[in-house]
């Protein structure tokens, strides 16, 4: 018997991961990661490599990627009374103006040196770690991030960002920046498998969630379902909502690449699942019990355990069978995390 969402508790979604199997730099090939398969039917697992899911999904099925841009959002700098001070850009509010967090105790009113005669000044305490910054001696520091702000890679990667960091830790369809992590389950992705997908009949469709710290927030609450989520920007298309729709309407499958990609999906749709197209935010929790109104399908990446995207996974397939799976990726040691391996599940 399903256990009530209200009682599930942190233990419920832990297990036991080598850490030498947290996957440090990306696959020399994109689309030669493995790809565990889980029936969510059966519970039904098998090995495959990434590039087959041109056999595995089905002509008129329906691909949603999420076409966020990582921002090169970590800058270093100097506190003006010496010290280092690490800014670390989540959105922007205006010109030169941006929410962020900075490091090493940058009180209201002082400033931080960054490269090129640029200061940083915070003018704005907002709590929980968040501070208001204007920029100073450039017309836009957007324009001048490629040179001076830094790939920012998840925590678990326990190395300095470097120049294939640039490249891997963005999908090949990235288009619209305002992400501080990347969409991972897409990074398997290369344009020649998108084409052989495309000439198998498989649709594709863009919607856009900019990914925001709170990815990587850890659940400090034991009962899971008190967790408050982050609020995240999205954008869906009129052309996006149609052909999601459209495939709904014909009985086709919507296979979601990611959860950010899940989320804006869910977020937008009624309850009968019609997607509305727009601009919002969301902060929707999906925890076991969640009934799904719109996807039939996912490809995501193997995820940390006690997590808020392990739970989303878990109320999608079950939870039992997505922990199954896990042991089974960890026995026939599957790379995880961001630069890891994938999973899809149908």
């Amino acid at each position: 018997m399903m256990a009530n969402a209200q009682d599930l508790t942190l233990a419920d979604f832990d297990f036991e991961l080598p850490e030498d199997l947290i996957a440090q730099t990306p696959a020399a090939e994109r689309d030669r990661s493995r790809l565990l398969v889980l029936d969510r039917n059966s519970g039904a697992v098998s090995h495959r490599s990434f590039s087959d899911i041109v056999d595995i999904l089905r002509e008129g099925d329906l691909l949603v990627l999420n076409d966020t841009r990582v921002m090169p959002c970590r800058i270093i700098g100097k506190k003006s009374g010496g010290g280092r001070s690490e800014i670390f850009l989540l959105e922007e509010t205006g010109v030169n103006l941006w929410r962020a967090m900075v490091s090493n105790g940058v009180g209201i009113g002082k400033r931080v040196s960054i490269p090129g005669g640029v200061d940083a000044e915070v003018i704005a305490d907002e709590g929980d770690g968040v501070r208001m910054v204007r920029f100073h001696g450039t017309t836009d520091v957007k324009e001048i991030l490629p040179q001076v702000g830094l790939t920012p890679l998840p925590p678990y990667i326990r190395r300095e960002p470097n120049g294939d960091d640039l490249v891997r830790y963005q999908t090949v369809y990235s288009r619209r920046e305002g992400a501080v992590a990347a969409p991972t389950a897409g990074l398997h992705f290369t344009e020649g498998l998108l084409n052989r997908l495309r000439e198998k009949g498989i649709g594709t469709a863009m919607v856009t969630l900019h990914v925001g710290p709170g990815t990587f927030k850890p659940v400090r609450a034991n009962r899971v379902a008190e967790h408050r989520m982050h609020a995240e920007r999205y954008e869906i298309s009129e052309q996006s909502a149609m052909l999601v729709n459209r495939s709904r309407a014909e009985g086709r499958r919507i296979i979601a690449v990611g959860t950010t990609t899940v989320r804006t999906l869910e977020t937008a749709a009624d309850d009968e699942g019609q997607v509305s197209a727009g601009k919002g935010s969301s902060k929707l929790f999906i925890l076991p019990g969640y009934r799904f109104k719109t996807v039939d399908g996912m490809i995501t990446n193997f995820h940390l355990p006690k997590s808020t995207l392990l739970m989303l996974v878990a109320a999608f397939a079950g939870r039992e069978q997505v922990l199954a799976a896990y042991r089974a990726a960890v026995q026939a040691r599957y790379r995880f995390y961001s630069y890891g391996d994938a999973m899809i599940i149908l």
